[in-house]
């Protein structure tokens, strides 16, 4: 049993609906292993709600211009953040998955947990709307968005070492697939336009191409 009230608590509102809390926390291989709705129409919700709590956050508190906000919200939202802002809610310990989902460490998985997080947060606009939906934004994004600003530039650091060497880096997507409001992009990089270097997936390209120089960088440090 899942103890709903002790998220709850963590989020400071009390669902009077806790079929929506619970359709939000239910990953798409639980829901079709018991035939119960899964969280992927309010995931498409949040993904547009967390948009926009960014941005009114973001224009609160800088006097910067439209360019400078839109990358600062797009490094806010982006799925490493989203797994910041979830795990320190502890939310992957409240999620249902199915069992091969479960048996391959999708509790762990950074794509199911932004998933859900979003998923939380077009539940909690839809019962409560946008005031209260702000208020547990504050909740539990603000205070760790600084966390989220030292994220790593894996491609800036991949691309300053390769200079060094006057190598060069290319990046391509390989793959695309999912629905429209759930894409998965897979990423490779290659060195001097044909040495694989790294692969990676992601929500979006940007992602996937962040995830692609991880692996690059660890592949070139040998932990790998």
């Amino acid at each position: 049993m899942k103890k709903f009230t002790e998220l709850e608590q963590k989020l400071g509102i009390s669902f009077t609906h806790k079929e929506i809390l619970i359709e939000a926390l239910t990953h798409s291989s639980y829901g079709n292993e018991h035939g119960v709705p899964f969280n992927e129409r309010l995931e498409f919700l949040g993904d547009a709600v967390l948009e926009l709590l960014m941005s009114k956050y973001l224009i609160g508190k800088f006097k910067t211009d439209e360019g400078d906000m839109t990358k600062r919200r797009a490094q806010a939202v982006r799925e490493e953040a989203l797994n910041i802002y979830a795990n320190h809610l502890g939310l992957s310990d409240y999620l249902f998955l199915g069992k091969g989902e479960e048996s391959t460490g999708g509790r762990r998985r950074p794509a199911v947990i932004a998933d859900a997080f979003e998923a939380l947060l077009g539940a909690i606009f839809t019962e409560f709307g946008f005031d209260t939906a702000y208020k547990v934004f504050s909740r539990i994004v603000i205070p760790y968005v600084d966390e989220v600003v030292s994220i790593k530039d894996f491609k800036t650091i991949l691309q300053e070492l390769v200079q060094a060497d006057k190598r060069t880096l290319e990046y391509r997507i390989i793959l695309e697939e999912g629905p429209a409001h759930n894409k998965r992009f897979t990423s490779e990089v290659l060195m001097d336009g044909n040495l694989i270097m790294g692969r990676g997936v992601g929500k979006t390209k940007k992602d996937a191409e962040q995830e692609a120089a991880k692996e690059a960088l660890l592949k070139m440090q040998g932990h790998n």
